[in-house]
């Protein structure tokens, strides 16, 4: 599975944009990877670590703004279509307990 987190928070004070990069760095310190701007994405194993990780998400949401989290299969994710652009391979992004390089 993969959960993909979308937000959009106000950047307007220093204190919009203390809490935007908080909120950044926490996503990128659980594991998440940046699809795009303000979208993120991450693996999820199982049912158990995604409710972990909408958790940990609530716990640390932003006191302004819009966050969503959407959940996919791996095969709805390899489905995806690039309109425009193309994927980033520079990043190990796998399921697989074991990666040989």
């Amino acid at each position: 599975m993969r959960m993909i987190v979308f937000f959009d928070l106000p950047t307007e004070t220093a204190a919009d944009r203390r809490e935007y990069r908080k909120f950044r760095k926490m996503l990128i310190k659980n594991g998440f990877l940046m699809m795009q701007e303000s979208v993120y994405c991450r693996l999820l194993l199982n049912q158990t670590m995604q409710i972990s990780v909408q958790n940990t998400i609530r716990k640390n949401k932003p006191p302004g703004g819009i966050v969503q989290s959407l959940v996919i299969t791996e095969k709805q994710f390899a489905g995806m279509e690039y309109i425009v652009g193309e994927s980033k391979t520079d990043v190990i992004n796998s399921d697989e307990r074991l990666v040989i390089l």
